[in-house]
């Protein structure tokens, strides 16, 4: 079975298990895997979670999300993740901070 169909079957699959595969690519990072897999994170987890990972949509200063952004924002933070909108670099520190970054 050729990459593509695998890759396309198993975001079927994940789907029907109440996962969520994402397309990661990362330019100028060769070699990085193809795909992220996240399942909802249980409350009392999503502060550990926050701590080690966040999603980052970073705008131009006073600029906000697209609508479609917004609502793919919302589904990752019904499942559980931090989405961050990062429009100067004090948001960034700040967001650099709460996970531990000196």
């Amino acid at each position: 079975m050729l990459e593509r169909d695998i890759e396309s079957r198993s975001r079927k699959r994940a789907a029907s298990r109440n996962l969520r595969m994402m397309k990661f690519t990362s330019p100028g990072h060769a070699f990085v895997p193809d795909d992220i897999i996240m399942a909802p994170i249980p409350e009392l987890l999503r502060p550990i979670v926050a701590r080690y990972f966040r999603f980052a949509e970073f705008k131009q200063e006073g600029k906000k999300p697209t609508p479609m952004q917004r609502r793919e924002h919302e589904r990752l933070r019904e499942m559980g993740f931090t989405v961050e909108v990062v429009d100067s670099l004090d948001a960034a520190d700040r967001v650099f901070g709460e996970m531990g970054g000196q």
